[in-house]
């Protein structure tokens, strides 16, 4: 199947840059990700993910996770499990 439609956004450089990142990593490209998302909207009628507004606890462990703080490393699922049964 050809692919003949474009979609254009604007947003903040530095969330593209960002984002393409992560796409990278995953081996897929922003053309990619962006059907896949359409894909999953048509297959759900509807966003593939909850849109919620982060309560006060949320929103402050997303600031410490996203400064560094209070993340562990476990070399394998048992440690972590282990861990977390501590």
């Amino acid at each position: 199947m050809t692919r003949t439609a474009t979609v254009r956004a604007r947003m903040r450089p530095e969330l593209k840059t960002e984002v393409e990142e992560v796409f990278d990593r995953l081996g897929v490209t922003t053309s990619e990700a962006i059907t896949m998302f359409f894909s999953q909207v048509k297959m759900r009628k509807g966003l593939p993910f909850a849109v919620e507004v982060p309560n006060e606890t949320s929103r402050r462990t997303f600031e410490a996770t996203d400064r560094g703080e209070g993340l562990h490393d476990y070399r394998n699922l048992d440690d972590m499990f282990e861990a977390l049964e501590r």
